[in-house]
């Protein structure tokens, strides 16, 4: 006989995967040439969430639900599209080198933000001037809703290392919640603090320390039958 916390828990999960099914059915626009293969990676991830038990205990969220898979042979072209969509969107801020973007191995997206466009000195206030290019960024995240968006905060080395992983965090978490207001789903971005242990050039300048001080943005595709590489955690650059 099955145990009541058995049977309380498979009422609990009916109801979620139906709604979940539903909103995710109800995305494929009837005209939406990528239709079928929506409606396959929905029905997958929903499948996937039961088979895999892919709960996470501490949300309640179904792991890889909430964003569809694509299939191997898919991500090159759809990662190329999202970059130049970044790039031409972006142009006048790479022309100012505010923002870098650059494609990775594993097929990811790295979008570098200096944080003197982004926040004022010492604050993880955003600043109302990088408003709107953070508003580029998210319409580009919703078009190309089958990726993860790892948000990684830097500092250099002036102050204190807990002081500096703390500002990191924060700052990592103001990109995230903004990113939020404007209609990216929270599922699918992550904030993390790094702060001073990822240099990108020497803090014994000021042009170094300028460079270290920067939020990246690591955009990772969710593979079909690898989506766990989406979930998990950049590695530091060079590694």
């Amino acid at each position: 006989m099955k145990s009541s916390a058995f049977i309380m828990k498979r009422k609990r999960i009916r109801p979620v995967l139906s709604v979940l099914l539903a909103a995710l059915l109800a995305g494929c626009a009837a005209d939406d040439p990528n239709r079928r293969a929506k409606t396959g990676a929905a029905v997958g991830a929903v499948v996937g969430a039961v088979v895999g038990h892919q709960l996470d205990r501490d949300s309640g969220r179904f792991v890889g639900a909430a964003v569809g898979a694509l299939a191997g042979g898919m991500v090159g072209n759809y990662m190329d599209q999202q970059q130049r969509e970044f790039e031409a969107q972006l142009e006048a801020e790479r022309r100012q080198h505010q923002i870098e973007v650059q494609r990775l191995k594993d097929q990811s997206l790295k979008i570098d933000i200096a944080s003197e466009v982004s926040f004022d000195f010492d604050s993880a206030r955003l600043k109302s001037a990088f408003l709107p290019t953070l508003d580029k960024v998210a319409e580009i995240l919703k078009r190309y809703d089958q990726t993860l968006v790892h948000v990684i905060g830097h500092t250099d080395s002036i102050g204190s290392e807990a002081y500096n992983q703390r500002l990191s965090e924060r700052r990592a978490q103001s990109v995230v919640d903004y990113l939020v207001s404007r209609g990216v789903p929270r599922q699918r971005l992550h904030a993390e603090g790094r702060g001073e242990r990822e240099p990108r050039a020497s803090n014994a300048t000021a042009a170094g320390r300028q460079l270290n001080r920067r939020v990246e943005l690591i955009v990772k595709p969710v593979v079909e039958g690898r989506e766990e590489e989406a979930y998990r955690a950049p590695a530091p650059a060079g590694r």
